[in-house]
């Protein structure tokens, strides 16, 4: 028995489900406790979200319906991740590389009379 609904998925028409994805594709920045790169070579597809969330009056858990917000894709590169967007009729913004800000420091600042910092040592 067939349904509208299976043939749609099958014929890949961008109707129901697919019609108003919104995503966007960035490079993550490092988290404060990571001093290496190693999470930060590739690039990620992350939905946004189309449903309010909703606390439930019981218990307080935060629940929504847009199921959705928990996809996040890796890609190696940007071009991969536009292609499988473009692909899949996904509308997709993409955020460029936040600047890396180096301070060159010496180490002989750390032993300054007038150093503004609290003594480690």
């Amino acid at each position: 028995m067939k349904t509208a609904w299976m043939e749609t998925i099958r014929a890949g028409n961008n109707v129901g489900w697919k019609k108003n994805m919104r995503a966007k594709i960035y490079r993550p920045a490092r988290t404060a406790m990571q001093s290496g790169k190693a999470k930060t070579r590739h690039w990620l597809l992350e939905f946004e979200q189309s449903a309010p969330r909703e606390v439930e009056p019981l218990m307080g858990w935060t629940s929504s319906s847009d199921t959705r917000q928990q996809l996040r894709m890796s890609f190696d590169s940007k071009e991969e991740a536009l292609a499988y967007a473009e692909k899949n009729g996904i509308e997709a913004q993409v955020f460029s590389e936040p600047k890396r800000r180096r301070r060159v420091v010496s180490y002989s600042d750390n032993f300054r009379f007038d150093r503004r910092g609290m003594w480690t040592h």
